[in-house]
């Protein structure tokens, strides 16, 4: 190999790295799932590509399975959750169901979540309690849960760290990474 060709291999893999790079800060994002908190829409260990510029053109929807970072551990610094509720929504979950009212509603409707599996459907909790507890969200706030209900850190615990005075339930646009492009 001469000089010349050298150079112009190095030149050739900046010009790479750089656009991966961008494609990977910009437009999608591979992932590999870390728990059973999706199952049994999502698996451990399953791969994934995230995609990261649809919510930067559009605005997020119920029922999107997105991953996200919620800031409560330096250990697990990304989630995948899916969202229920959006701004402007409430939130009961009451006898093992789950109740939305939209902010035009005047009364609470059942969500039917036909993800969910025997094990889950009609066993959401707060705390393993089967009480009534109530949510309301602000303008930019998101309420998620995991599929996998009796095994899922999410919004109804803020994420296992209520106990964080900054923390909250729910997480905001600047906190989601993305929603799921392609699941492999």
């Amino acid at each position: 190999m001469d000089k010349q060709e050298v150079v112009d291999f190095f030149k050739d893999l900046v010009v790479i790295v750089v656009i991966v790079l961008l494609i990977r800060h910009f437009l999608i994002m591979p992932f590999q799932i870390n728990g059973q908190s999706m199952y049994s829409s999502y698996y451990d260990k399953e791969f994934i590509i995230v995609d990261r510029l649809s919510y930067r053109l559009w605005d997020k929807d119920r029922w999107d399975v997105i991953v996200f970072q919620p800031h409560v551990s330096d250990e697990k610094k990304y989630f995948l959750k899916r969202i229920i509720w959006i701004p402007g929504d409430s939130v009961k979950i009451e006898d093992g169901n789950v109740y939305l009212k939209k902010e035009w509603d005047e009364e609470y409707i059942e969500l039917n979540e036909e993800y969910l599996n025997k094990e889950n459907n009609w066993f959401t909790t707060v705390w393993w309690i089967k009480a009534m507890r109530q949510y309301s969200l602000w303008e930019g706030q998101y309420f998620v849960l995991g599929d996998n209900r009796n095994h899922s850190t999410d919004s109804r615990e803020c994420f296992s760290s209520c106990s964080i005075d900054w923390n909250s339930s729910f997480i905001t646009d600047d906190d989601i990474t993305g929603k799921i492009l392609l699941d492999l």
